[in-house]
């Protein structure tokens, strides 16, 4: 049982930050993502694509940050369980919530807040018959440990900025990559586009396109697909199979909590908190609705921010916080680490 003040259901940006917020108010965090790194949408789909509208960033690639708000956030040492859905939770006697995951972890929180972005992601599976057998037997559908991979055969099937990246990720591990595409064209960042070209000109990735992946081989574990380019067939034998169609955003478990949803967004009190119509449980970023809803990441930071106070207060009634610019205050992390603003000295001038 891991124990907690906060439980966060969703490691993308707005569940991030939300981190530093409850960190400047002395409150403690674990945050609960299915996929298997955080960053949520910023680091599974576009990565290296820029973000226009983060205030004081002219432009910020996504993958950038999320490596920043996880620096931001690493002196209030947050707790994560990746690769793990929020399944079910329960209310003690004592008002604390206890929530269970997908793989049996346990975690008790004074609060929670989903921040789930548009729901918790599932992979858009292809359509071959035999799927199943072969999932976690040769099919992939996310690079959790790239060193599973290594000096293996691999194939990845797809066309947009997971696939294209991957493929010139492994080119370095595996033994061979072929990389499949339906179309001749990629959608995806140039320089990626343009590294997966000269990787095949140097003969480190087989790239065939426009193809597709249309049968499974093998008895327990996958050794080989079938490649449809055509009118012609073609068998490649391959240690993995890894498809990267995207992710499809659900709802889930969250779905039978008994929170109000409307249009598959769960409604908050946006006047107040953020708070749901349960006590104590709080939905920011995407995966919330109210009226004048805007889904943007910089709306994600401040609804996480008027969150944060409300669980300071619901946690300490009565006691007023008094709030203070960080170039005021400084922070102290929870690792003994302190940043602060020079102080201003007092000196004559002879």
């Amino acid at each position: 049982m891991f124990e907690t003040d906060i439980i966060i259901i969703g490691a993308g940006p707005t569940g991030l930050f939300a981190v530093f917020e409850a960190g400047l108010l002395k409150l403690r965090c674990h945050l609960i993502d299915a996929l298997p790194q955080p960053g949520g949408q910023l680091s599974e789909l576009y990565p290296k694509k820029p973000i226009f509208d983060i205030p004081g960033f002219p432009s910020v690639d996504a993958g950038v940050l999320v490596d920043n708000l996880m620096e931001q956030i690493k002196q209030f040492e947050p707790k994560f369980s990746l690769s793990e859905k929020a399944m079910s939770y329960e209310k003690t006697e004592e008002g604390d919530f206890i929530v269970t995951t997908s793989r049996g972890t346990k975690i008790k929180g004074k609060a929670i807040a989903i921040a789930g972005g548009l729901g918790s992601f599932d992979p858009r599976k292809p359509e071959l018959e035999n799927l199943e057998k072969f999932e976690e037997n040769g099919v992939e559908y996310f690079v959790r440990n790239p060193e599973m991979f290594r000096d293996k055969k691999i194939v990845i099937a797809g066309g947009g900025d997971s696939a294209l990246d991957w493929s010139i990720f492994l080119a370095d591990v595996a033994s061979s990559v072929t990389l499949i595409h339906r179309r001749n064209e990629f959608r995806g960042a140039l320089d990626s586009v343009e590294k997966v070209a000269a990787l095949k000109h140097q003969g480190k990735i087989n790239l065939i396109t426009p193809a597709e992946v249309t049968g499974l081989i093998g008895e327990e574990t996958l050794t080989a697909i079938e490649v449809t380019k055509g009118e012609e067939k073609e068998i490649i034998e391959t240690d993995y199979l890894i498809p990267l169609f995207g992710l499809t955003p659900k709802l889930g478990p969250l779905g039978d909590w008994g929170l109000d949803i409307e249009k598959n967004a769960i409604k908050v009190n946006n006047a107040l908190d953020y708070q749901t119509n349960i006590d104590g449980i709080y939905a920011i970023g995407d995966v919330n609705t109210y009226p004048g809803k805007l889904k943007l990441i910089l709306c994600g930071f401040h609804e996480a921010t008027l969150m944060c106070q409300s669980v300071y207060n619901r946690l300490n009634p009565g006691k007023k916080f008094v709030l203070k610019y960080t170039t005021v205050s400084g922070i102290d992390g929870f690792d003994g680490t302190r940043k602060e603003a020079e102080k201003a000295v007092v000196k004559s001038i002879d």
